[in-house]
């Protein structure tokens, strides 16, 4: 699949946004959306089960950015083991996918 949507979960809102705009800044992402009001996560981390309040980042990218993706993600992350999941866009409105790529394409 050539679209791919990311999602990153995030410790706060304002991690979320700095990561947002240095990927787009970057072209590493066309678009992200954040989530505004937080969900829980509920997770198993070095022998624990950690319950937590997270915001949530979607990402629409192309797979040919995933990999610069994850580098700058990895370097703006606070957690050493981020959350990073890929998912095929398998369809979607022509204009928009037109759009990720003149938005990732452009110099």
């Amino acid at each position: 699949m050539k679209y791919i949507m990311v999602l990153i979960t995030v410790p706060d809102f304002d991690i979320g946004k700095k990561i947002a705009k240095n990927l787009v800044e970057e072209k590493l992402a066309a678009c992200v959306n954040i989530t505004k009001s937080e969900v829980n996560s509920i997770y198993y981390w070095q022998g624990n089960i950690e319950d937590d309040t997270e915001n949530l980042l979607i990402i629409k990218t192309r797979e040919d950015k995933f990999e610069n993706l994850v580098k700058k993600v990895k370097e703006l992350h606070p957690y050493t083991v981020p959350e990073i999941i890929a998912m095929p866009i398998i369809m979607g409105f022509e204009d928009y996918l037109t759009w990720i790529d003149e938005t990732l394409d452009r110099d």
